[in-house]
């Protein structure tokens, strides 16, 4: 197949590109729509018993979560007459604003302790909004109206007011990420290109990888636009497509335009150097992009569309950087000819040279397997071993700047207000008579860390039920349902949030049904979510990969050393993440965050695909190579030499500067978007150098001949499927 395709693209170049290059214009019509339809969140699991909650909560009880949470901080007492006077201007004032459909608060709830800070100054207020609206956009709005008070000022009447909630969140992510990507962009860029620019050797070829890349990206937002009109889809998403599509870009293209100056050196015909290059180079870029989009579908088995949405988008870049690379890429080299090394930035002969560095790190290492072999997983160890201490959360307001306004709001929230009022449980009871309810409310209130139950009973402390409050709470009992507030005083998204959400679910009774919901419960779902797909997730990536390196190099071994060479570099991986963000290191270098004592498990599972998918790319580079030797007769160590120089620049090289177009995001002042850039950066860097250059050769030299063992019955298989050449 990829022959045929080398000689059609060969024969008709001109036509070939331009009509590459038209189609993807065309798709960008369409793809450009995308960004309308993105959509922030999608951290939460859809099929939970929270998702159920609250969508009994607005179609039963015509109650939602509050969009927006305020506070109103008053000079004096809160009970004031002056100060109540403040209050109802400023909930007039938030009611007018455009995309507010109801506002509650402190006052018209009943002006219930729970909803007034500790020292009586404080209280909150909840604003719903309309369903028509862009909740980002009000909730902007909204503490943008507010913003001078925020920073210290005040208004006449001596109160502050703060807003933050989980659209303000979104409103202020938002923002903070568009500001981000500019920056990062700006750092990144200029520096990858002037790499670019080296690496190539030349103007002329360092401009290719950007014609992968960019094709790769602006093809890929169609299919984004394809999801946004079938799902809801994250705008993440698009951050993966630009940083997978120029990454990929670079990858194929310097394996591409390493292998034609290679054939042309050996005095090849432009159009011959041009065939061999899409046969055997373009053969290692079609198995990679495979074992790559594979490996990132395992992001499906997740039922968050945070990571659902980077499944497709990283599938839909790979494909078009695939076909970029065997299709527009060779057809561009067949026009340029030997133009391609037009513009030189370095002496000499660019073609590659099957002795150097590289080669020389390759023998060394094999001379003394064993103990590089040693020290290599010694210092790998070292870094599993940071990780040690590990707990993993969801994120927060907290990923933002702790001077950010909505991150001050929460803070206020979490140190003056007793009880986390604002993100009680909501149980929802079928089928229970009120004795029943009574025994079950009382049961919730004496669990550890629950303030009080509040039903159409009324309010139950201590396994004490006071009926006394019972009007208050009237509506929430409606037909066969019956909504129950469990007032805990731990932070909702965090560990003891998510043990407390078990011990109030391990409360059962025999004749009913209860379903428990609210900010704890859906923290608790979504990690138990992720939790309960890991093993399915990684059991695809494991066999997709083993398979397909099988059909790849017929070997059984080689594919078994390089997952479990992965897990341990994604291991190590993890270990530094937790080091630096659990224990607070490295903010001299990559700037401030806030230290929360988790990291987000999300982020996580998204770094450890993207950098497995990566790590499997250069081990196909550079399998391929000494696969090659050694098809051609050469011994182990003569075949790892010479695949590690022909491979080893183009690892290192790729490896660095997508490593800085990752770092570019270390700028961010959002934590998870600081986490992926280092994160990835990092697992690359491990890979191409401590993995590649040292623990591959020591295994390969250490295995021998044992390298490309297989079962009889599996050597007729690799040789009937006709990929082994």
């Amino acid at each position: 197949m990829l022959a045929r395709i080398a000689r059609y693209v060969t024969g008709h170049s001109k036509t070939v590109l331009l009509g590459f290059v038209a189609l993807i214009a065309l798709s960008t019509i369409w793809g450009f729509q995308a960004f309308a339809g993105l959509k922030g969140g999608g951290y939460d699991d859809p099929n939970s018993d929270s998702a159920r909650v609250a969508q009994i909560l607005d179609k039963t009880f015509d109650s939602q979560s509050p969009d927006v949470v305020g506070i109103i901080d008053f000079a004096s007492s809160a009970d004031d007459t002056a100060n109540r006077l403040l209050a109802k201007l400023v909930i007039e004032d938030v009611t007018a604003t455009s995309g507010v459909s109801k506002v509650s608060s402190y006052y018209s709830l009943g002006e219930p302790s729970s909803l007034k800070s500790d020292d009586g100054k404080a209280v909150y207020f909840f604003v719903n909004l309309a369903d028509s609206a862009s909740h980002s956009s009000v909730a902007s709005a909204l503490a943008d109206q507010y913003a001078s008070r925020v920073q210290g000022g005040s208004n006449g009447g001596g109160a502050k007011v703060y807003i933050a909630g989980f659209a303000a969140v979104t409103a202020e992510l938002n923002h903070s990420i568009e500001h981000d990507i500019v920056t990062a962009e700006a750092v990144a860029v200029p520096i990858t290109l002037v790499l670019l620019t080296f690496v190539f050797g030349s103007l002329v070829a360092a401009g290719l990888p950007l014609l992968v890349g960019g094709l790769a990206i602006a093809g890929s937002f169609f299919f984004i636009w394809v999801s946004t009109r079938l799902t809801d889809t994250s705008i993440f998403s698009v951050n993966l497509i630009t940083a997978m599509g120029l990454g990929l870009g670079i990858d194929y293209a310097l394996l591409m335009v390493n292998r034609y100056r290679e054939e042309r050196k050996r005095g090849r015909l432009v159009a011959e150097a041009v065939e061999v290059t899409v046969t055997t180079a373009g053969r290692t870029v079609v198995f990679s992009g495979l074992t790559v989009a594979l490996v990132l579908l395992a992001l499906e088995f997740f039922p968050q569309y945070f990571l659902r949405s980077f499944a497709l988008a990283g599938f839909a870049v790979v494909l078009l950087a695939v076909l970029g690379a065997i299709i527009a890429l060779p057809a561009a080299m067949r026009l340029l000819g030997d133009a391609i090394n037009r513009l030189k930035v370095l002496r000499g002969d660019l073609a590659p040279r099957d002795h150097g560095a590289w080669a020389n790190v390759a023998r060394f290492v094999m001379k003394r397997p064993v103990p590089v072999l040693i020290a290599s997983v010694l210092a790998l160890g070292g870094l599993v071993s940071l990780g040690g201490g590990v707990q993993f959360g969801q994120v927060d307001d907290r990923i933002l700047p702790a001077t950010n306004r909505v991150v001050v709001a929460n803070d206020i929230a979490r140190t003056r207000f007793g009880g986390r009022e604002a993100s009680p449980f909501e149980v929802i009871v079928s089928g229970a008579t009120r004795d029943e309810l009574i025994d079950y409310a009382a049961d919730l209130s004496k669990v550890q860390h629950i303030v009080r139950v509040q039903s159409s009973l009324g309010i139950t402390q201590a396994g004490q039920l006071d009926d006394g409050y019972a009007p208050m709470f009237a509506s929430f009992a409606s037909g066969d349902y019956q909504r129950l507030q469990v007032v805990g005083n731990v932070e909702p998204r965090s560990p003891e949030g998510l043990a407390l959400t078990e011990a109030v679910r391990a409360i059962k009774h025999p004749t009913f049904s209860a379903l428990v919901g609210g900010s704890a419960a859906t923290y608790t779902d979504s990690q138990q979510g992720i939790e309960r797909n890991l093993p399915m997730a990684a059991t695809w990536v494991i066999l997709a990969t083993l398979i397909l390196l099988f059909l790849f190099t017929g070997s059984v071994l080689l594919p078994i050393k390089a997952v479990l060479l992965n897990f341990g570099s994604l291991a190590a991986t993890l270990g530094f993440l937790s080091w630096v963000f659990m224990s607070g290191n490295l903010r001299w270098l990559i700037g401030d965050f806030t230290v929360t004592g988790t990291i987000d498990s999300s982020t996580i599972v998204l770094i450890a695909v993207v950098a497995f998918g990566l790590s499997m790319d250069y081990e196909l580079f550079l399998l391929s190579r000494i696969k090659e030797q050694h098809d051609a007769g050469k011994g182990t160590t003569e075949s790892v030499a010479v695949g590690l120089q022909r491979s080893g620049r183009i690892i290192t090289a790729a490896a660095l500067v997508l490593a800085v177009s990752f770092v570019g995001f270390v700028t961010s002042g959002v934590t998870i978007i600081k986490m992926m850039g280092i994160g990835i950066a990092f697992a690359i860097l491990l890979d191409a150098t401590l993995v590649r250059a040292l623990l591959v050769p020591a295994l390969m030299r250490l295995f021998g001949q044992v390298n490309w063992w297989a079962p009889s019955w599996l050597k007729r298989l690799f040789e009937r499927t006709g990929l082994g050449h």
